[in-house]
């Protein structure tokens, strides 16, 4: 039975005073029975247990029973929260500092004695206070400056090390008296060690080492802006910022170094969280690019994934530099694809998060460009605002083709009633000359019939949406006879060609009328739908090619004088030269007298020599047929 066991136990310590072995052995044994187990140490602290091993501590001549009665009570008080508040006093934490104090006390009393008081101020407020009042806080400090010597920060296998040991437990305490909760009187204090701690992370980069400072300081600039100002003003964000530089660069790239790594990077998370304007500090380290670099490591676990985007969020939160190198390293596109692969709720908050401080972004920098174009005081700046009133020009120029196709709209009215008469004539007499002549093989006629259906397609690498085909599909011919129905070809040229234009072709058509009636009309309509394409084609790749030509003549100003600045002008396309004068009536002489054609206007004269190639043709077979 438990009790039974405690009770023995206990009687065993009070009876055992002048047999130290047996002493350390029955406390041995009531740890064993507590640990973990809050309702032994409440029955221990019940039965006076708890206030006896206290006082053994500090009664007892015998180092090892000292060092094993605070163990036991730091295991009881950690496992009954009652037994905490109990021995919270600011009396136990005096004698605590004396046996810190006492150099008589060896390494190993003294990490006893911090393992008690990292239990008193652990989830206690109370505990945090008491350790600030009496002064413990500062005879902690004062053990994580000195503990350590230089040799014992570079030992490879430090748990072997009682310093090292005593040193961690330090670290631990000092994180518990500034954390859950949070004591900002406390962070205010700890911060004195920081340039110490700094100085530490500079001179080793030891797992041992780094880990535990890291922890410290994470906790210590929390939520405490005063805190955090005072690390970067010391140059404590740019060593961590190098520190994580030298575990991305290390050839083995470990999986301990990716580990640590996560650790650096949430320290730098807690030094500008709630204070993201001391990211600017990371821009010069390319900290964003190497936390992406981080975040592609197929080790990291949910948890470490969400800590490292929470940084990147943080880094790219007012910085515009951060904001930059997340775009330029394909940031963007990573966080798309954790917000939609990943099922984890933090970890679609966290990528939400950079995406709506690219949101942001995209805002802010215009309306930097903005302000920029209203303060022009450099050549760089006053060339882009001339560059941009060049495309508020322009798209005034796309307003008055826009005006110009609604002009032939009305004008192609009177051709389009036209055209359907044509359309029916032509369409009989075909018939005539299909029915009379009787060609050997009709498919292969109708096939070329269908063929001269088709209008030339304008292509451009510009915009292929934009400089769609006029015509997607030839007419099929029907099984059961040579007809077709008129309003599916419409619905097929509808979803082809932009509206104006499918205005144009809604003319009634004879559901009789045979496939080779068809297409004299249809060869009208593309004709009009190529020259409707060309002013659009003619439009885009005019400002396409003007906006290349002025770049190019801007490097011809930077690198030759005036006169040879002419000279190659002479060279240049002179539908890019020839500015807002040019139009549809001028457009081909201008550039079919040109020596130097452009790509762009190439393909344009080429299309547009095709249109009237279709149009003469078509002309040229009514009138044989009229004939």
């Amino acid at each position: 039975d438990m009790k039974t066991d405690l009770n023995l136990l206990l009687e065993c310590l009070k009876y055992q005073m002048d047999c130290p072995l047996s002493q350390k052995e029955a406390l041995i044994t009531i740890y064993s029975i507590c640990q973990q187990n809050s309702e032994a140490s409440e029955y221990f602290r019940e039965i006076g247990g708890l206030m006896f091993i206290n006082d053994l501590a500090k009664s007892s001549a015998h180092c090892i029973v000292k060092e094993a009665a605070l163990f036991t009570l730091g295991i009881i008080i950690e496992s009954n929260v009652y037994c905490q508040q109990t021995l919270c006093t600011s009396a136990l934490f005096e004698d605590l500092i004396l046996f810190l104090i006492n150099k008589d006390s060896g390494v190993n009393l003294k990490r006893m004695s911090v393992y008690v008081i990292l239990v008193l101020v652990s989830n206690n407020k109370n505990g945090q206070t008491y350790v600030r009042d009496t002064g413990c806080i500062s005879l902690l400090l004062q053990l994580f400056r000195t503990t350590l010597s230089t040799s014992e920060k570079n030992l490879s296998d430090e748990n072997t090390d009682p310093c090292y040991e005593l040193w961690s437990s330090v670290c631990s305490t000092l994180c518990a008296c500034v954390n859950n909760p949070q004591n900002e009187d406390n962070q205010n204090i700890c911060c004195s060690v920081f340039p110490y701690a700094k100085e530490c992370l500079e001179s080793c980069t030891e797992p041992g080492i780094v880990r535990p400072i890291c922890s410290f300081l994470g906790l210590t600039v929390a939520n405490n802006s005063y805190v955090q100002k005072y690390f970067v003003s010391i140059g404590g964000l740019d060593t961590l910022a190098k520190v994580l530089l030298e575990l991305m660069h290390d050839s083995s790239l470990s999986l301990s170094s990716v580990k640590l790594a996560v650790v650096v990077t949430k320290t730098l998370d807690a030094c500008i969280t709630n204070n993201s304007a001391m990211g600017v500090v990371l821009a010069k380290y390319h900290t964003v690019s190497e936390l992406l670099k981080l975040l592609s490591n197929e080790t990291l676990s949910t948890g470490e994934k969400v800590s490292i985007i929470l940084t990147i969020g943080h880094c790219t939160e007012v910085c515009e530099e951060n904001q930059c190198e997340l775009l330029q390293n394909n940031g963007l596109p990573l966080m798309i694809q954790v917000l939609t692969e990943s099922q984890d709720e933090e970890l679609i908050k966290a990528a939400t998060f950079v995406l709506q401080n690219c949101k942001q972004m995209t805002e802010q920098l215009s309306l930097k460009l903005y302000d920029n174009s209203l303060n022009v005081n450099s050549a760089e700046e006053l060339d882009m605002q001339v560059r941009k009133s060049c495309l508020q020009d322009y798209w005034k120029k796309a307003e008055e083709i826009l005006h110009r196709i609604n002009l032939l709209e009305k004008e192609h009215d009177e051709e389009r009633v036209q055209g359907e008469i044509l359309g029916s004539s032509v369409a009989n007499s075909e018939a005539l000359k299909f029915h009379d002549g009787n060609p050997a093989n009709p498919k292969k006629y109708a096939e070329r019939a269908q063929k001269d259906v088709c209008c030339p397609q304008l292509t451009s690498k510009l915009n292929s949406q934009v400089l769609a085909p006029s015509v997607t599909s030839a007419p099929k011919k029907n099984e059961t006879g040579n007809t077709m129905d008129a309003a599916s070809i419409r619905q097929t040229e509808q979803r082809s060609i932009p509206r104006s234009v499918t205005e144009l072709q809604t003319a009634s058509v004879p559901q009789s009328l045979n496939i080779n009636g068809k297409i004299a009309c249809e060869k009208n309509q593309s004709g009009l739908q190529a020259g409707l394409h060309f002013l659009v084609t003619f439009f885009f790749l005019h400002l396409d090619q003007h906006l290349l030509c002025s770049e190019k003549t801007e490097r011809v100003k930077s690198t030759s004088v005036t006169s040879s600045s002419h000279k190659m002008a002479d060279l240049r396309c002179s539908g890019c030269t020839a500015g807002l004068p040019l139009n549809s009536k001028t457009f081909t002489k201008v550039l079919q007298s040109c020596l130097h054609r452009c790509e762009h206007h190439r393909v344009i004269l080429e299309a547009e020599e095709r249109y009237r190639g279709e149009l003469l043709r078509a002309a040229a077979g009514n009138s044989s047929r009229s004939a």
